[in-house]
């Protein structure tokens, strides 16, 4: 599995970019990772709190990874200051993991499980996190059939 250790200054984009507080992550750097720049990631901050995480394109050729206002302030840090910070690919190709409902509704429903190993990692992730929002277990049901038999109407970004 490999691994990069590095020391940066934590920064933010711009709000019309999102605004978001990131780390950046230089082209070779990716390239070196067996998936490349579709590698999932584990990132580890100051040795202190590690979370998965996706690689987002900078638009210069490198990239960079998202980190949360919450994860900043768990470990007192913010915008500017430097941060040591290690990453490596995540043994889990989703980068999340399958929660019981869908599991359970996979191992009953052979077609929807068939429909679900087709969809990208992205699409799996996507009806992942959609779904875990639902409180009524019904409901998610519902959803993540819909989801499923539907990957072309999952929410974009933006919408």
């Amino acid at each position: 599995m490999k691994k990069y250790k590095g020391e940066q200054i934590i920064e933010q984009l711009e709000k019309r970019k999102g605004g978001y507080f990131f780390l950046k992550v230089k082209a070779d750097i990716v390239n070196q990772f067996k998936n490349k720049r579709h590698t999932r990631l584990i990132c580890k901050l100051d040795n202190k709190l590690s979370f998965q995480c996706g690689l987002n394109h900078l638009g210069d050729g490198n990239f960079f990874i998202i980190v949360s206002t919450k994860n900043l302030k768990s470990i007192n840090r913010q915008t500017g200051e430097t941060i040591q910070f290690e990453i490596k690919e995540d043994p889990n190709p989703l980068g999340i993991e399958i929660p019981e409902t869908i599991e359970i509704l996979l191992e009953q429903e052979k077609d929807l499980k068939d429909k679900f190993s087709k969809l990208t990692d992205g699409k799996k992730r996507s009806i992942i996190v959609q779904t875990s929002k639902i409180k009524s277990i019904d409901k998610q049901i519902s959803k993540i059939i819909y989801l499923i038999n539907n990957p072309h109407l999952q929410r974009h970004k933006g919408k």
